[in-house]
């Protein structure tokens, strides 16, 4: 007897398409897993996105910190679940394309134990300083790092983070000698910087923009391509002289390996009408954000060349974590 298997083939993607749409009807939540506390800038927009989802999937959709080695804990957890839809996890750049070059020993592999379904937001970065310091300017704060050298620090959320690699980029493209304090959190190296105990950061921008706003912090230049449009004032990196300066935080949902396409591509729908939503869109722009919402495939393009690139900061910078 000769089998169809392309018949075969159908009605197996036919099946796991049922199964999805029996998981998003059953009682059972779906958990989305984030690896760093909650009040952070992943756990904020994951707490939007899994209102979204729910309205989509027609699902509960429930969120779960698991904060640790710059987000190893969670992303371990999330690739040991089954792969069966229930369980998502928050993942950012530093996660995939930064831990994989810096951790000489990783609880799991995160381009290759999971599969990504969207990325879904991309925030720029911006380099701030404290009002004390005497620059007004990238040009003006190189000037002065080089006539004291090791004299001026900047701050991070810890060694290792997307945060503090900008900051090694910063120094490497600069040829500048300041001296990294990291810190637990984002939250703590902003305090230190505002009360003037660090001198310079290279910040989410969400995190930074009320203390910009207010004066208690100056911004000399955005780390994206183009400037944002709540700072219009605000140069870019490329624009203040460093044409390969080209850094944004991005975060996207990915799933356990091993999770059928069917499974992903019904996600990927429910990520893309979320994100659709003027609700979503408006706070996206509130963080100075914006909506990438891109597909699988290119991501993994995507985060193949970020990696690429942070390899070679942590190489220069002799960088490595445990």
């Amino acid at each position: 007897m000769t089998l169809n298997l392309s018949f075969i083939q159908a009605a197996i993607v036919f099946t796991v398409g049922l199964h999805l749409s029996a998981t998003v009807a059953q009682t059972g939540a779906i958990k989305i897993i984030v690896g760093y506390p909650a009040g952070a800038t992943s756990d904020a927009l994951t707490r939007v996105m899994a209102d979204g989802l729910s309205k989509r999937l027609n699902q509960a959709v429930i969120v779960e910190n698991k904060p640790g080695a710059g987000g190893n804990l969670g992303g371990a957890d999330a690739a040991r679940a089954a792969p069966d839809g229930y369980t998502i996890f928050m993942t950012t750049s530093g996660i995939q394309a930064i831990n994989p070059v810096l951790y000489t020993k990783m609880p799991f592999d995160p381009n290759k134990d999971l599969m990504p379904v969207a990325p879904l937001v991309a925030l720029n970065n911006v380099l701030v300083v404290h009002p004390a310091v005497k620059a007004n300017s990238v040009k003006e704060f190189i000037a002065l790092a080089k006539a004291q050298p090791n004299a001026i620090s900047y701050a991070s959320s810890g060694n290792g983070t997307s945060i503090h690699m900008s900051g090694e980029l910063f120094k490497t493209q600069a040829g500048i000698d300041i001296i990294h304090v990291p810190y637990k959190g984002a939250g703590p190296a902003l305090a230190d910087l505002l009360a003037g105990q660090t001198s310079m950061m290279v910040d989410n921008l969400p995190s930074s923009m009320q203390y910009i706003k207010s004066g208690k912090l100056r911004a000399l230049a955005v780390t994206s391509k183009n400037r944002v449009a709540e700072l219009p004032d605000v140069p870019t990196m490329i624009q203040s002289g460093y044409p390969n300066f080209d850094v944004t935080a991005w975060f996207g949902l990915f799933v356990p390996a091993g999770t059928p396409k069917p499974i992903i591509d019904k996600l990927y729908a429910a990520v893309k009408k979320s994100l659709e939503t003027p609700e979503i869109k408006q706070r996206w722009k509130d963080l100075g954000g914006w909506a990438v919402g891109d597909t699988p495939a290119n991501t993994k393009i995507f985060i193949a060349a970020e990696k690429k690139k942070w390899e070679q900061v942590a190489q220069q910078a002799k960088i490595e974590a445990e």
